[in-house]
């Protein structure tokens, strides 16, 4: 897959993400899949969706650890 049409393909899915908050989860994991696609044809990643992808990761880590109390 190009570039472009990779490059295209998560700009959709984040449009998609700022509009349909309940299916937050869903489109981090076709971002982090579509990311991964990019790396393993050693494509650059850009910067701001590498932070995207570990900021939700770690917002989907913290809402399903345990809760203490």
């Amino acid at each position: 897959m190009a570039f472009e049409d990779l490059k295209a393909e998560l700009a959709l899915l984040i449009n998609q993400m700022e509009n349909q908050p309940e299916d937050r989860h869903e489109l981090y994991m076709q971002i982090r899949e579509k990311l991964n696609e990019m790396r393993a044809f050693g494509m650059p990643v850009p910067e701001d969706l590498v932070r995207l992808e570990e900021e939700l990761e770690a917002e989907f880590a913290a809402a399903q650890a345990p809760k203490k109390g």
